[in-house]
């Protein structure tokens, strides 16, 4: 597939954004132009931003970092962490006063811990200051008004559309006469079928379920069939619930229709086996939709994306149940600790805005994915391969109808001891006795943090349209 090199991409976006800052147009200046003219006051200064290690720190390192200097002489300093550490990372810091980081990146769940520890600073005064506020009525709703204010207040702009979304194997569908399941039961019949009739070759599916992904697909599931997390009264975990039990008894016994030891796999692995055409479903993010059309997998950077022998062949889907979760994501921050709140705001405000968050989402190895109106409704996106209209639907779906992660006061443990019951449901435990040791653990840290205290912070989430999805 052809490919717009990257200095080209960087150059025409220089010239247009030098273009917007450097004369005085008649028309109004998009959020990115302000945001450069404003910028260049602080020339020379440099800020720090903390971002996932990996392929998800190539945006700011390889694109966004050396355009931004480029056009107003701000340094970007990019500062890896892998993701399962940055939100201990981020509190330290901010603890110890050190003003380590100018740029936070927040997994959506975190943002309640980190504004009542005080570690982001309050938003609205700078997105009236430089004129913002109109284009964060572009970010697709569901990500606007649960991934960017606690309260009435904003913390951070939803910067990341990342939903589970269904892959499936439409020429295999076709030849065996399937219909895309809509509930969990459906699911594993399809599965099974495909796996009875050509496996070891082609398995019906191959889901993630290493424990460290594994909480986010068990979330969704368990909601999709009536679970609830707590007793909203009592605060008292009702995670061992009749459909929470079902969900994770489901999950086993579907991997019985996947690859031999499925219990471990992650992303790459699934990645692997779908692009290789042996699973025939995949739930995952949506990098999977564009990595298996076989779009942007000729960059250098992207050598380590298995080829795929799929393209042209892929379907886009919502998963059984219809309610995928918004699993992760990131929201950009400010850091309530910087020396340079402006610089450092001016920053996401540019990388967020609608004219550089297309580009961004558009970069072969990003890891941002869609999540502006303006995205799914792109032409360029939607021509960036046969199918890309289909899948940018799909991912639109997807936001509209998803469940928010679970976002409570120290979210972080709960999910642990959730891992630590999943997985060992995945080794051969009984599904109920796991869940009941996950209850017990949650309402011990449920008496550690304080009842009352986590009570105010569940309902404030339990309380959003995205919470759950049959309330």
């Amino acid at each position: 597939m052809a490919m717009r090199s990257m200095k080209s991409t960087i150059g025409g976006l220089a010239a247009l954004a030098l273009l917007g800052a450097g004369s005085s147009a008649a028309w109004a200046e998009s959020a990115a132009e302000i945001a450069v003219r404003e910028a260049k006051q602080y020339a020379g200064t440099e800020i720090n931003v903390i971002w996932e290690a990996g392929l998800q720190s190539l945006g700011p390192q390889n694109f966004s970092g050396p355009l931004w200097e480029e056009l107003t002489g701000i340094k970007v300093n990019v500062i890896e962490s892998q993701v399962n550490e940055m939100f201990p990372k981020m509190l330290q810091e901010h603890r110890a006063g050190t003003g380590a980081y100018d740029v936070l990146s927040v997994v959506p769940a975190w943002m309640g811990d980190m504004v009542r520890a005080g570690a982001v600073e309050p938003l609205d005064e700078y997105v009236d200051k430089y004129g913002y506020r109109d284009e964060l009525e572009d970010i697709g709703d569901v990500y606007r008004e649960n991934q960017m204010r606690i309260g009435d207040t904003i913390y951070g702009f939803p910067d990341d559309g990342d939903v589970l979304i269904l892959y499936y194997r439409k020429d295999i569908f076709e030849e065996m006469g399937l219909s895309v399941p809509t509930t969990w039961d459906e699911f594993y019949e399809v599965s099974k079928a495909i796996t009875d009739a050509m496996a070891p070759e082609v398995y019906g599916a191959g889901f993630m379920r290493v424990r460290g992904l594994l909480h986010y697909f068990y979330q969704e599931r368990a909601r999709n069939e009536g679970c609830k997390f707590f007793d909203a009264e009592t605060m008292k975990a009702t995670i061992n619930g009749p459909g929470c039990v079902k969900a994770l008894a489901g999950m086993v016994k579907d991997n019985t229709t996947m690859p031999p030891g499925i219990e471990v796999w992650g992303f790459v692995e699934t990645l692997a086996a779908f692009n290789a055409g042996q699973s025939a479903m995949l739930q995952s993010w949506p990098p999977v939709g564009r990595w298996s059309a076989g779009y942007g997998t000729d960059d250098i950077a992207m050598q380590w994306v298995p080829p795929s022998v799929v393209a042209g062949k892929v379907g886009y889907a919502l998963p059984p149940g219809g309610h995928p979760q918004l699993a992760a994501g990131f929201s950009m921050a400010v850091s309530s600790d910087s020396k340079n709140k402006d610089a450092a705001y001016l920053y996401i405000q540019w990388i967020n805005s609608i004219d550089i968050s297309l580009q961004r989402v558009q970069l072969p190895y990003t890891l941002r994915d869609p999540f502006r109106k303006s995205h799914f409704s792109s032409p360029e996106y939607q021509s960036l391969w046969p199918d890309a209209k289909e899948y940018l639907d799909a991912l639109q779906a997807g936001g509209v109808s998803g469940l928010l992660d679970l976002s409570i006061i120290n979210t972080f443990a709960y999910e642990d001891a959730l891992a630590i019951g999943l997985q060992a449901a995945m080794g051969g435990a009984d599904p109920q006795e796991e869940l009941d040791g996950v209850a017990s653990a949650w309402d011990e840290l449920t008496e550690k943090v304080g009842v009352d205290a986590q009570r105010e912070a569940y309902m404030q989430w339990s309380s959003k349209p995205a919470a759950y999805p049959f309330d």
